[in-house]
């Protein structure tokens, strides 16, 4: 049987200010959405921006790491899975 995949990597910009609470067993957890951008010519060669927005969710360190140094309109490399 072969194993599966389920990796991602974005690159992209915090759209607002991190949520942050806690579990009923007290384990951090920060969410925060993640825009990432395309550009592309259209077919009249005109130049198009595609935004897509993806929510980012991080657990116990990760989590307090977001806490601490993460904001609106930073830039963030990101690699996790997808849930």
């Amino acid at each position: 049987m072969a194993k599966s995949v389920n990796k991602v990597i974005l690159l992209g910009n915090v759209g607002k200010d991190p949520e942050i609470r806690s579990t009923g067993g007290g384990t951090l957890v920060a969410n925060f959405g993640l825009a990432t951008s395309e550009r592309f010519k259209d077919q009249q060669g005109n130049w198009q921006d595609r935004t897509e927005w993806h929510n980012i969710v991080a657990y116990g360190r990760l989590g307090e790491i977001v806490r601490d140094y993460v904001k609106k309109g930073h830039k963030l490399f990101i690699e996790g899975r997808i849930t």
